[in-house]
């Protein structure tokens, strides 16, 4: 048996240059979080970050709900723990077996003042936060929720060595922007209930770019931490693009070329494969419905362009062709307006399905 991920939530810093959602603090309170596995084992351990904090964040007591089983996490045997800055940790293992498809639910007590918070920010799931040490209570006077996953970047899960394991590296279309909150409809949640044997796990970040920083570290810069570093990792499912054709237009940057994209992609799929990975590319999602600012005709062409690339290279293990699968066959720069979460750049629950269904499921086997 090894250690693998079971899930994992890509984290960005509270410092980033564009913000989609307000960075916050905390001081004297319990955030409970719903973490959705992707893949289950015979024990598990929770992975906690403050991989962009400034100062060091203490954890006073953590528990874990498993089904309806409250467990108290510990730190080398201990319920308190400081985080450096810059810093993560894992808790003690926890000998109860997991299913994939589960949910479990972590508390953590934070006594002091934190700096802001290392987060996931569109994860289509609500924190609730509360007031004092709440860890053990089963349901304490809530004074928020909000849309976030705070200081938490995964869950390792003790599977047998043979688990294909693959990682969603890319934008919110992996991430969830768009599907119902709290639902577990995102499409990487959809594959995973088409997947018969082993799973994927999801480090989709909304607004993230595969050349440049703007939200979280590029993908070619975070590849390394995001999806090498994952003991047992076999497959990488990339989804990029649309942001690096978009946001230059409302940031004022020059813009991406067919070319650059391209040879991103050629430099991701050389790292996949000298890692013994198989690497499968979607083509980049149809965004003209987006607005002027983000969908310009340089962009768009140019995501035509890359598509075509996309389809009649070998440079990828296989291809998944989300643009044809969710386009308005009309219009195919938009999406369908069956599958549009409403901005004209996001899916909603059935566009998610239609993205996973584009998937051949024989291209994850091992």
């Amino acid at each position: 048996m090894i250690w693998t991920a079971g899930f994992r939530t890509a984290v960005i810093s509270p410092y980033e240059r564009l913000q989609f959602s307000e960075p916050r603090s905390f001081a004297d309170q319990t955030v409970r979080q719903v973490l959705h596995l992707a893949g289950g084992g015979d024990a598990f351990r929770v992975r906690l970050t403050n991989r962009y904090g400034r100062t060091p964040l203490a954890i006073g007591a953590a528990t874990v709900v498993v089904g309806d089983r409250p467990v108290a996490l510990t730190f080398d045997g201990a319920a308190r723990r400081v985080i450096p800055a810059g810093g993560e940790a894992v808790t003690d293992p926890v000998s109860t077996p997991v299913a994939a498809g589960a949910d479990l639910v972590v508390s953590l007590y934070l006594p002091e003042r934190t700096d802001l918070a290392t987060h996931s920010h569109k994860p289509a799931e609500l924190t609730r936060i509360a007031d004092g040490n709440q860890v053990t209570t089963p349901q304490p006077a809530w004074t928020e929720q909000v849309e976030a996953r705070f200081y938490i970047s995964g869950v390792d899960v003790l599977a047998p060595p043979d688990t294909a394991v693959g990682v969603a590296f890319g934008d919110s279309w992996f991430e969830g922007v768009g599907t119902t909150t709290s639902a577990n409809r995102r499409s990487v949640d959809v594959l995973n209930r088409r997947l018969k044997r082993g799973w994927v796990v999801n480090q989709g970040i909304a607004g993230n770019r595969l050349l440049r920083d703007t939200v979280g570290e590029h993908g070619l810069a975070r590849f390394d931490r995001d999806v090498l570093s994952i003991p047992a990792v076999t497959h990488v499912l990339v989804h990029f693009g649309i942001n690096d054709l978009g946001l230059p237009g409302m940031l004022g940057e020059p813009p991406v070329t067919a070319g650059d994209l391209v040879a991103g992609f050629r430099a991701l799929a050389d790292r996949a494969h000298g890692a013994g990975l198989k690497i499968l590319a979607a083509t980049i999602g149809p965004f003209a419905g987006a607005g002027p600012e983000i969908s310009t005709p340089e962009g768009l062409a140019a995501r035509r362009e890359v598509n075509e690339w996309i389809r009649t290279t070998d440079t990828f293990d296989a291809v998944f062709d989300v643009a044809r699968a969710v386009a308005n066959p009309h219009a195919l720069d938009h999406i369908h307006p069956a599958l549009d979460s409403g901005d004209g750049m996001h899916l909603n629950d059935r566009g998610a399905e239609a993205m996973a269904g584009a998937l051949n499921l024989d291209d994850l086997a091992l």
